[in-house]
């Protein structure tokens, strides 16, 4: 009997640890899946932008974070104007992102004379935002994009994946 009762607590030890273990991996992998639920927001700010570079109507983004390449889908088109700018958003906004370089930009144009031109890349350097037009470039002090600019629904600057899921 003892050796049958020995067996038992051991099948019942490698029992609880393959449980342990099971639940470890279960638990590591949610942690991972909610700290990789990041709005655009705070990517920008992994990326040293502040948030205001996108409108509040952000619904959803994708990030390759081995290239950069990223997609930002608006809920509409829109535009606001800052230090005399006018800014337009497409719907769908694209390019590349690394640290204060935000360049192959589609999506993003300013209203110069009666004309939008595309922005091309956004390129930071300490306290201000050099915005290319081309070749041609207009710097503005980063405080200026502190705050999300209102343009429709969407989740907003503070707005997260959950608040997207339960709207859904």
């Amino acid at each position: 009997m003892r050796s049958t009762h020995r067996a038992g607590a051991a099948t019942c030890g490698r029992s609880l640890i393959l449980i342990a273990a099971f639940l470890s991996i279960c638990c590591g992998s949610l942690i991972q899946r909610c700290e990789s639920e990041k709005t655009a927001y705070q990517e920008m700010e992994e990326y040293d932008f502040p948030i205001g570079l996108l409108p509040t109507n952000v619904e959803s983004y994708t990030l390759d974070t081995s290239d950069g390449s990223f997609v930002v889908y608006l809920s509409s088109s829109c535009s606001f104007t800052i230090d005399s700018y006018k800014l337009s958003y497409k719907k769908k906004i694209t390019g590349k992102i690394s640290t204060d370089t935000l360049k192959d930009l589609d999506g993003v144009s300013v209203k110069m004379w009666i004309f939008y031109i595309s922005i091309s890349k956004v390129i930071r350097e300490g306290t201000k935002l050099n915005f290319y037009v081309g070749s041609i470039s207009k710097s503005f002090p980063v405080s200026n994009f502190d705050e999300c600019q209102e343009c429709g629904s969407g989740l907003g600057c503070s707005g997260n994946f959950s608040q997207l899921l339960q709207s859904a």
